[in-house]
């Protein structure tokens, strides 16, 4: 049996704090230390959501229905160029409230799939409070080499855009707000911490408030798992793109989120994050949602009453 709370999955052993299905090694064999207290198949595992998340297909399945539901209240999102290339636009899902704030949502995918049309399943409850919702496209990033800079860069541009063209939407561009989950909390905390006025010369606080959910905030051990076989992990890149190395820069309140039933590195990096965030200085609030899995804890951002919904709707200001 696991820890209360957890769910034991089909063929794991629990070996040293972590769940094991082989990864090519007999269950019961540890291997030597790779980071922590982890093996390579434990490791490996512990970045692989499909491990811990075995209804992930179902799931996605639901973001997907759930945009579609949203298309059918709201109507069809506009559609914006924010880059020359293709893949550079972005969704927007406009509310009629005036000077409203503009939440851009950052998908997931484990930084190589998702497209922002299986991405606005919460745009009902952030239009209908009054806030915009936006939601960019950016490349996978097999289709960039495996250069997570070039997706940072898409993703930052994205922001930009969003702060130089918000009027066209009706949008407020001192009232940003950033939320992303999975690959794109970690996209996120890229944004949040970025010198904006130094390397964009926009305001230093061009975000206004952040969601990090479920996200990646030190690139070093997933630079020493499996995951470094689609991505061209550099010294250069884990160190500029580690969130969590570069606080001095976050400049909004923040919000970091997991749930109970996460890996365990996906769970430690959120606490870690936002305990760093803490002893920064920095305001930052930490939810667990417990008995949640990496997918389905974003489902609340779709409801006003969920963990996330709820939080970023008070972040936001538009809590009754």
């Amino acid at each position: 049996m696991g820890r209360p709370g957890e769910r034991t999955l089909p063929g794991a052993t629990r070996v040293d704090g972590s769940w094991r299905r082989g990864c090519g090694m007999n269950a019961g064999i540890k291997g030597p230390a790779v980071w922590l207290d982890m093996d390579q198949a434990e490791l490996d595992a512990s970045y692989n959501q499909a491990v811990y998340a075995p209804n992930v297909a179902e799931v996605l399945q639901r973001y997907a229905d759930g945009s579609e539901a949203a298309r059918a209240v709201l109507g069809e999102p506009l559609r914006f160029a924010y880059g020359d290339s293709a893949v550079e636009a972005l969704d927007v899902y406009p509310t009629h409230k005036p000077d409203a704030p503009v939440a851009i949502f950052i998908h997931g995918g484990a930084w190589r799939s998702g497209q922002a049309r299986d991405y606005g399943f919460p745009a009902a409850l952030l239009v209908q409070a009054g806030a915009h919702l936006v939601v960019p496209d950016f490349a996978a990033v097999q289709d960039v080499d495996g250069n997570l800079m070039a997706m940072a860069d898409q993703v930052r541009r994205a922001v930009a855009w969003v702060h130089a063209n918000a009027a066209r939407f009706g949008g407020n561009a001192g009232r940003i707000h950033v939320l992303g989950h999975s690959s794109g909390a970690h996209l996120a905390g890229v944004v949040l911490t970025t010198d904006w006025a130094g390397g964009y010369g926009l305001p230093a606080d061009i975000v206004k408030g952040g969601l990090c959910c479920s996200g990646i905030f030190d690139l070093k051990p997933p630079r020493l798992s499996a995951r470094s076989s689609y991505v061209r992990f550099t010294d250069e890149i884990e160190e500029a793109l580690s969130p969590q190395r570069h606080l001095a820069q976050l400049k909004a309140p923040l919000i970091v989120a997991y749930g109970t039933l996460e890996t365990p590195e996906f769970q430690r990096q959120s606490r870690d994050f936002a305990a760093a965030v803490a002893a920064a200085g920095k305001p930052v609030q930490l939810l667990v949602a417990g008995g949640r899995n990496h997918f389905e804890i974003v489902e609340s951002l779709a409801h006003a009453d969920g963990l996330l919904g709820a939080a970023v709707l008070a972040q936001m200001g538009l809590r009754d």
